[in-house]
């Protein structure tokens, strides 16, 4: 099982909140099976140990989204065993994964997002200038939480006005910079070099803690709570990943072509990007009834 999350570290180079997923379902099912079978060895499950065990979660009647999680992690490490030699079949071959009903992303209304970075009246301090840019990155790029805490000095291009993002995979992309957030940006900058003296070379980290710490998760779920509360009581509306929504949302109900929204997000295929379309269509039908002489 080891060689397996090292195989998901270092050549699939998956992301480290992904390996430590994989590592609990794993090990949970490990658990199971010797706890309920008294298999001490994964590789050796047949289908029907494992359906067994995707069967216990649905009468728990737990989310599917978290059981086709467990079974894709499942996935993964067969089809390592199969490619190592380890095993002679997959027995994941006879497992389907339960359906799951499609959600449209929340996302905050486009005047409530312009009031707050616009018209909120941020602390003229260090760790009020950094909590600013945290908000106009999220929602000016569209970047992922773990893109954000990722960018690096040496990620900008003021001149350019573009940041390069690792995303997913380990893949780079270059996202453009907006004439706002480039304002924010060079005053934390500046802060930053003030708070910090100029230590802050091109390989530290862009945006740090008030202790001159590289930003960590919690720090930036708590930030975004803090401030997204003062705009929206709704709980699914106050969390880093909807500004990543409302950024895709607002670009496709701006008439933002869908491949140009993908590349922005990072999508590895145009399906991922096509949920953000569903939104789209219903504010289209709300023209359409409110306008047409025969709606």
């Amino acid at each position: 099982m080891e060689l397996f999350f090292d195989y998901l570290r270092f050549e699939r180079r998956y992301s480290p909140h992904t390996v430590v997923s994989y590592q609990t379902d794993l090990r949970q099912f490990a658990e199971f099976l010797q706890t309920t079978y008294e298999l001490a060895e994964p590789a050796r499950a047949d289908h029907t140990l494992i359906r067994s065990w995707v069967v216990q979660f649905m009468q728990q009647q737990r989310d599917p989204r978290t059981v086709n999680r467990k079974i894709a992690c499942l996935r993964s490490y067969y089809n390592y065993l199969l490619r190592t030699g380890q095993i002679g079949k997959n027995p994941m071959l006879r497992i389907t994964s339960p359906k799951v009903a499609k959600k449209l992303p929340d996302f905050v209304p486009e005047e409530a997002l312009n009031g707050l970075l616009n018209s909120f009246d941020f602390p003229d301090t260090f760790a009020g200038v950094r909590d600013q840019l945290i908000l106009e990155l999220l929602y000016g790029t569209g970047i992922r939480l773990s893109e954000l805490i990722g960018i690096r000095h040496a990620d900008l291009s003021l001149p350019g006005r573009t940041v390069r993002v690792t995303g997913k995979g380990n893949k780079q992309r270059i996202v453009p910079l907006n004439p706002s957030l480039l304002t924010v940006l060079e005053r934390y900058i500046a802060r930053q070099h003030q708070e910090f003296g100029a230590g802050s070379n091109a390989g530290s980290a862009l945006l740090v803690t008030d202790k001159g710490e590289s930003l960590y998760e919690k720090f930036v779920y708590r930030t975004v709570k803090h401030y997204l509360s003062q705009i929206t009581t709704a709980t699914g509306q106050q969390h880093p990943h909807v500004l990543r929504h409302s950024f895709a949302t607002h670009l496709l109900s701006k008439g933002a072509d869908l491949n140009a929204i993908k590349e922005l997000l990072g999508h590895a295929n145009l399906a991922a990007t096509q949920v953000y379309t569903h939104l789209s269509i219903d504010k289209l039908r709300s023209v359409f009834e409110k306008a047409h002489p025969k709606a």
